[in-house]
């Protein structure tokens, strides 16, 4: 018999471990990658942020006819079976429609390098809505959901192959309208198929403000990742008590110190256990000779683990920070408010 867990046992239990709402001790969780429907305790060792092929020219220009899958696996294949070596299982890949999504591409660079690869539904609204299809702007929040639920229930694009999570994307400042009206479709979404919602945020206030329109709309902020979370370490730790994913995804050789105080500061308020760690690498670019400069995905695993053990962080602590809370952030799974 499945035992029901209420909020306030969970809450009173697990501490700032996010709320999985209707969630029971008896159901595997899962989730999609482009492979399909997999148990979130097979994704192992996972990489929350990264890309493969980003295309800047433009929702209203961009056509997959700019760049061919052979090509761009033969420059990105290497740097993913470099992070295989080093133990990652997962890749979360966060480009999203009409930025260069492209799933059957992902599929295949999946098979190839046998790394989980997840894909997402949603649209991204940061830079100033240049990369929203023109239906954005004048469809209702529950019309743009609908693309998205169907998305997750039919698959994209005619491929059959599912989404894992929501991405969506606004400016740094307070939101506007438009941006509004993302987070409110994303809710709508999460609603209905339990995906987790990762939005382009940045700063504190724009973040402060989805995580007050999903409260409103009925979603509970553990389905939340702040991505690019930025601000203050005393800003991090206050939009955390919300409940909410707190994605340190910009990793890089040259910012491994500061990371490392940024997480023992949130290791020493408790917030560990919503932490998410990644990169923001990759970015094959479509128009540049050999697809520009790619950035491998290996600073976290060379440099910056190394660097939290020499600073007390305990096995335990990694496995934290790259399998457990992958995992539970990624599960599908509705967490109402």
């Amino acid at each position: 018999m499945a035992i029901q867990i209420s909020r306030r046992h969970f809450l009173a239990t697990f501490g700032a471990i996010p709320f999985m709402g209707s969630a029971t001790l008896a159901d595997p969780l899962y989730t999609y990658s482009v492979k399909g429907k997999i148990l979130t305790s097979e994704l192992g060792t996972s990489l929350i942020h990264e890309h493969v092929l980003v295309d800047f020219i433009g929702a209203e220009k961009i056509s997959p006819d700019r760049w061919k899958h052979d090509e761009v696996i033969r420059k990105v294949l290497p740097y993913l079976l470099e992070i295989k070596q080093r133990g990652i299982q997962t890749l979360v890949e966060c480009t999203p429609a009409f930025i260069g999504r492209d799933v059957v591409l992902l599929k295949k660079l999946s098979e190839q390098s046998g790394l989980n690869i997840l894909t997402n539904t949603g649209y991204y609204g940061a830079s100033d809505n240049k990369y929203l299809p023109k239906w954005a702007f004048t469809e209702t929040a529950e019309q743009l959901a609908n693309r998205w639920i169907t998305e997750f229930e039919h698959g994209i694009e005619g491929t059959g192959i599912r989404p894992g999570f929501i991405k969506t994307g606004v400016n740094s400042g307070a939101l506007s309208e438009l941006h509004q009206k993302l987070i409110e479709a994303a809710a709508f979404t999460h609603l209905k198929t339990g995906l987790t919602i990762c939005a382009h945020t940045g700063p504190a206030l724009p973040a402060r403000e989805e995580i007050e329109i999903l409260k409103q709309s009925g979603v509970h902020p553990s389905a939340f990742v702040w991505v690019h979370a930025s601000g203050s370490a005393e800003e991090l730790d206050s939009v955390g008590q919300s409940g909410c994913w707190i994605s340190l995804d910009g990793v890089n050789t040259d910012n491994i110190a500061k990371h490392v105080e940024l997480l023992t500061f949130l290791k020493n308020k408790g917030r560990l256990a919503q932490v998410l760690i990644s990169h923001d690498a990759g970015w094959y670019r479509p128009g540049e000779p050999g697809g520009g400069e790619f950035r491998g995905y290996t600073a976290i695993s060379d440099k910056l683990i190394p660097a939290l053990k020499t600073n007390s962080f305990t096995e335990a602590d990694i496995r934290t920070l790259m399998v457990t809370n992958p995992a539970k952030a990624f599960a599908i799974s509705v967490r109402k408010g």
